[in-house]
């Protein structure tokens, strides 16, 4: 559709893939339910376990149903928060820069355009079932930080490959790696951070904090790949293992610190013998800083 009613081919693309996303948005709007409680297809005993596995899931104490402005100062001033944007960075910047060059990277290698479009499906194709299956375990396994590290390593490997002098079918095979490492990485980090926000004002307040701040990540990511660094992208490529680095120090760092706490709340439910000397709307209240609250690692 290029050129057609005056556009570039390009714009064809964003419009069409937009209408797609506008029309989708439009229709959940009144599709989708807020909460399962208000699920009309769910049986009570089907609501009832609903309820029961996402409070195992979360390990949340108690929901808050009633807005406060405080729920989301507590997200805007909680340690936890701004460690995730930092981790966050370190997954965008690989991801924005895989997804928005990997024609370009594909292109230096020195194939034709038309199959170098052809080329960037099996690395996708690829993604996606690693995407399937570290979503899987790490649900299973009730695990967040190991396959986000898992993840990077992966992405570590594809970005390493491609900054390499190595020939085209090798740096294409590491091209499967990047694009898997990133969106695995990414899927974790995300999730991870809602598991261990309770409340769901100060959750919601401190995902969209997360994503919010987070998404300049794009910003930075848009701007490495420049052409005169074609076909080996040294900055672009370097940048980002720079950024996939910080995730290698700010992971383990918020899983040492989720650990001590974890610890120190259940040698302090021990001395109590297991019984949390609140009520419940202190719990509601405390959210994920109640004293039986555990930290997903």
């Amino acid at each position: 559709m290029g050129d057609r009613r005056g556009l570039e081919a390009w714009s064809w693309i964003f419009i069409l893939e937009g209408i797609a996303t506008v029309v989708v948005g439009c229709i959940s709007l009144f599709v989708l339910v807020d909460f399962p409680v208000t699920a009309s297809f769910l049986t009570p005993e089907e609501r009832a376990y609903v309820l029961w596995k996402k409070k195992y899931d979360n390990s949340a104490v108690g929901e808050v149903e009633a807005f406060a402005w405080r729920y989301v100062w507590a997200a805007f001033t909680d340690w936890q928060v701004w460690l995730h944007i930092l981790t966050y960075f370190s997954t965008v910047v690989p991801l924005y820069g895989i997804s928005l060059f990997l024609p370009s990277i594909i292109s230096g290698f020195g194939f034709t355009t038309p199959i170098t479009q052809l080329l960037t499906v099996p690395p996708y194709v690829f993604a996606t079932i690693m995407l399937l299956v570290f979503g899987h375990y790490s649900d299973k396994l009730k695990i967040r930080s190991s396959f986000v590290i898992l993840g990077l390593i992966i992405c570590l490997i594809g970005f390493a490959i491609n900054i390499s002098a190595a020939p085209r079918g090798v740096k294409y095979f590491g091209t499967f790696f990047c694009v898997a490492g990133s969106y695995t990485s990414f899927s974790g980090v995300v999730s991870w951070l809602g598991n261990n926000l309770a409340g769901q004002y100060k959750r919601g307040a401190g995902m969209a904090l997360h994503i919010g701040i987070g998404n300049f990540a794009g910003a930075i990511a848009s701007n490495i790949y420049r052409n005169q660094d074609e076909p080996r992208y040294i900055l672009g490529h370097g940048l980002v293992l720079m950024f996939i680095g910080i995730g290698f120090i700010s992971v383990p760092l918020t899983t040492f610190i989720y650990t001590r706490i974890n610890a120190r709340r259940a040698t302090e439910l021990a001395k109590t013998g297991g019984v949390v000397q609140c009520s419940l709307e202190e719990l509601h209240e405390l959210g994920d800083r109640a004293p039986d609250f555990k930290y997903t690692l």
